[in-house]
């Protein structure tokens, strides 16, 4: 039985208009659905009315939701949906179904997030970079590999391939990264910055490993340059782009791509065969874990291979996939889970401090019961880990210590 004292009937009004948006239904709708009248549905989501526990288990049926995401504590992240939402408006995409369920998958996985982080008493550590103004008389996309120099070098990056990078950004950063299925497939990502949570990111998980690296990373950009400004990022964009997409998109690249080891690698290839070819790009791109476009454009922009020469390959219709299966290059280890692996560890701690059910437990990570216990399995089996869900590794200057020091 809901222990109806306990809930705030004003944030459990907001839950419900939150639940209500996402559902696409109007208070009418809710109001025949429940057969009231129209205000006193209203009052209900003002909580002007307090709510039943049989009407809080009809509203999270109706509105496809678990009662505890209706009745969870504390109050829902109120930045987050309304203000993607606004954007969408504003981008003419508000009436899309698809991208509003989008936009509430990426409201739900940062609360039970939230909740996970408050049961396990562990906050995120983050370490964000500072903003960057685009007033500058700089040009933006100088400005843009500038500051993803700084940033590499911030992060003890260096200028080589950044092959672990969605655990680069969720560890060393601190960004909220999810991957959701309903993204429109013409939506890379989407990005919007709350008070308690910080920086919340939802990829496309549909999208190829290289363009979700190359999305994640451009929302990166946006974290340092639009830090309040929500937004939702198309693959293409007609007309001109506006400067903090092309810093977004430059920064993306320049990050992934270091423009000095990008040169290296090009030269030392020219080098010993006096030549640049498909079979050398592939390679490359790769080495790179981009895709074959993206390195294309990349060198374009360095000025080393000639303009036009991604158009070119397109035209052509040639395959990355087919390249990449005949020249023998091993595929790259990427997860493609929805959720950060640090949530994941938090909800299993959560679970084997008997915080949450098993119930609860394959609710927030997504899966039925018998997949959450292999995942507890995994978990208890794959690394150790502390209590705030951050993975206990070895400290270098543990392997330097001598063996022999101590010896007899």
């Amino acid at each position: 039985m809901l222990q109806l004292e306990e809930i705030d009937p004003k944030t459990l009004g907001q839950r419900l208009a939150e639940a209500r948006k996402a559902r696409g239904v109007t208070q009418e709708n809710v109001a025949e659905f429940l057969g009231y009248s129209r205000p006193t549905y209203i009052a209900m989501e003002k909580g002007e009315r307090p709510t039943k526990a049989d009407e809080i288990i009809r509203l999270a049926g109706y509105f496809g939701r678990s009662v505890h995401e209706l009745v969870r504590p504390g109050e829902p992240v109120v930045a987050l949906q309304p203000h993607l939402r606004a954007t969408a408006e504003k981008m003419k995409a508000g009436g899309d179904r698809q991208l509003l369920e989008a936009i509430d998958e990426l409201q739900r996985f940062a609360e039970d997030y939230r909740e996970l982080e408050e049961l396990m008493k562990a906050p995120l550590r983050t370490n964000f970079p500072s903003e960057v103004k685009l007033d500058t008389p700089i040009d933006v996309t100088e400005l843009a590999e500038g500051v993803a120099v700084q940033e590499r070098r911030r992060l003890g990056l260096g200028d080589q391939p950044v092959v672990h990078l969605r655990s680069i950004l969720e560890w060393d950063v601190g960004l909220r990264i999810f991957y959701g299925a309903k993204l429109p497939s013409a939506v890379a990502g989407m990005y919007a910055w709350t008070a308690d949570l910080g920086c919340c990111i939802l990829i496309n998980r549909n999208h190829p490993p290289q363009r979700r690296r190359v999305s994640m990373v451009h929302e990166y950009g946006h974290l340092i340059v639009d830090r309040y400004k929500p937004g939702i990022d198309y693959i293409s964009m007609s007309g001109r782009k506006p400067a903090n997409e092309r810093f977004a998109e430059t920064f993306g690249l320049s990050f992934l791509m270091p423009a000095s080891s990008v040169r290296s690698k090009f030269h030392e290839i020219v080098t010993s065969t006096n030549d640049f070819r498909v079979a050398d790009l592939c390679r490359l791109s790769h080495f790179y874990f981009v895709s074959v476009e993206a390195m294309a454009l990349r060198l374009e922009k360095l000025g080393l291979i000639p303009k036009g020469s991604s158009e070119n390959l397109k035209d052509s219709k040639f395959s990355a996939r087919k390249a990449t299966q005949m020249l023998e290059l091993l595929p790259h280890s990427e997860t493609s889970q929805p959720y950060p692996q640090r949530y994941k560890f938090l909800a299993v701690h959560a679970y084997e401090h008997e915080k949450i059910t098993q119930v609860q437990l394959a609710r927030f990570l997504r899966c039925d019961v018998v997949t959450a216990r292999q995942i507890i399995t995994e978990c208890q089996t794959s690394a150790d880990v502390s209590a705030d869900g951050r993975l206990e590794m070895l400290h270098l200057d543990e392997f330097q210590k001598s063996l022999l020091s101590n010896a007899s």
